[in-house]
C-alpha cells in the first residue's frame, strides 16, 4: 500500500494527461481509486492507468478507507458539493479551479477543509512554471525598478478534445472566463503579490461557444500595489502563442510562451544595459504542484495555491463576468470572511 493513496473525484483530460504522473512522482504516492458519474468510465479510466478500484459514486470513493487524499476534476458546478463531502470524509483536497461558481460557495469549501483539519489547495498550475517564479523573483528584488503595468497573452484555440461543457454549458461553469481568466488573475496576484480591486472588461461569443457562453474576453485590473494589467483571453484563437509584458519604470521582463501546461518558455529581461535572456530551470508544473501539496499534507510547508488563493482568483475572474455584463466597473477583491462566518 502506498503512504498516501489518492482518490480521483473526475476520470477527466487534465487527470489522464498530467494528474496521474504528476501523484506518481511523489515518493510513496499512488492513484488507488477513481470515480465518475458513469460506472464504465471510472472503469476505463481505471484500467487504462493501473488504478486499483473504481466507483460510480463520490460517496463510495470516500468511503474508501486507503484513499487520504483527493483530487477533484469534474465540471465546475459539481465542485463545491464534493469538496464539502471530501472533508466531511477527512480527506485532504486538492481541487481544479475555479473553486465553485461563486465566492460564497468558495468559502464555504474553505472553511469546511479548515474545520475537518484537512489541507486543501487549488490547482492553479502556473505558479509552479519555472519561468512565473523567476518573474516573481525578479519583480520582488525590484530588477524592473516599480512595476506599474503588466499584459498577459492567454488566447488560444480550445482543443475539440476538451470543448464540450466548456462551450455549451452554461449551468456547469463554461466559458474562456471562469477558464482561462481565472488563471491569468491567478498569475497577476501570484508575480506582483498583489491582489486585484477591480476590473473593466469585454466579450465575445458566438465564435466556437454557445448558449451566451464567452468565448473571449479582454479585461484590465487594477491592483492594489497600483499595477495596471491587461488580459486577453480566449478559445478560438489557433496561432497567437502566450505570454506575460511586465513593465516598470527601470525596466521590462517578458515571458515568452508560459501561458502552458508544459515546463517551456523564456524569460527575458530589457533594462538600460538591453536585452538578456534570464536562465531557467523548468520543471513539470503539475508534478511541482503536487509536491508542494504532499509537503503541506506532511506539515511541511504550503500548497503553492492555497483555498484561499482560490477563492480570491475567483472573485476576480467573476468581476470580468459582471464587467462584461453591466458595461461598468467591476470590484475585484473579496474580503475573506472569518471561519466562523464562512460555514
Amino acid at each position: 500500500m502506498p503512504d498516501v493513496g489518492w482518490g480521483f473525484i473526475g476520470a477527466s483530460t487534465i487527470a489522464r494527461e498530467h494528474m496521474v504522473a504528476a501523484v506518481r512522482a511523489q515518493p510513496g504516492h499512488d492513484v488507488v481509486a477513481v470515480a465518475s458519474a458513469r460506472r464504465e468510465r471510472a472503469e476505463a479510466f481505471a484500467a487504462e492507468h493501473g488504478i486499483a478500484r473504481a466507483y460510480d459514486s463520490v460517496h463510495a470513493l470516500l468511503a474508501d478507507q486507503a484513499v487520504k487524499a483527493v483530487y477533484v476534476s469534474t465540471t465546475n458546478e459539481r465542485h463545491c458539493e464534493q469538496v464539502l463531502a471530501a472533508a466531511a470524509a477527512g480527506k485532504h483536497v486538492l481541487c481544479e479551479k475555479p473553486l465553485a461558481l461563486s465566492v460564497d460557495d468558495a468559502q464555504r469549501m474553505v472553511a469546511a477543509c479548515r474545520d475537518a483539519g484537512v489541507v486543501m489547495a487549488t490547482n492553479h498550475h502556473l505558479r509552479n512554471a519555472a519561468t512565473h517564479r523567476k518573474l516573481r523573483e525578479l519583480v520582488a528584488q525590484g530588477a524592473i525598478g516599480r512595476p506599474l503595468y503588466a499584459r498577459v497573452f492567454h488566447a488560444v484555440h480550445l482543443r475539440p478534445l476538451v470543448q464540450g461543457w466548456r462551450i455549451d454549458r452554461p449551468q456547469a461553469g463554461g466559458g474562456a472566463i471562469l477558464d482561462i481568466v481565472v488563471h491569468d488573475a491567478d498569475v497577476l496576484r501570484f508575480v506582483f503579490q498583489a491582489e486585484p480591486v477591480r476590473a473593466l472588461a469585454m466579450c465575445q461569443s458566438g465564435v466556437m461557444a454557445r448558449e451566451g457562453i464567452e468565448d473571449g474576453a479582454m479585461a484590465v485590473f487594477e491592483l492594489d500595489n497600483g499595477v495596471l494589467a491587461q488580459v486577453h483571453a480566449a478559445f478560438t484563437v489557433p496561432h497567437a502563442g502566450t505570454g506575460i509584458e511586465i513593465h516598470g519604470d527601470r525596466g521590462s521582463l517578458i515571458g515568452r510562451g508560459v501561458m502552458t501546461a508544459h515546463p517551456v518558455g523564456d524569460v527575458l529581461l530589457r533594462d538600460a544595459q538591453g536585452e538578456h535572456a534570464v536562465p531557467v530551470v523548468h520543471e513539470n508544473l503539475y508534478a511541482g504542484g503536487v509536491a508542494r501539496f504532499s509537503e503541506a499534507m506532511r506539515g511541511a510547508g504550503r500548497p503553492a495555491a492555497t483555498g484561499e488563493d482560490g477563492v480570491r482568483s475567483l472573485a476576480a475572474a467573476l468581476a470580468v463576468a459582471e464587467a462584461c455584463r453591466t458595461g461598468a466597473s467591476a470590484p475585484a477583491g473579496v474580503h475573506m470572511r472569518p471561519l466562523s462566518d464562512a460555514a
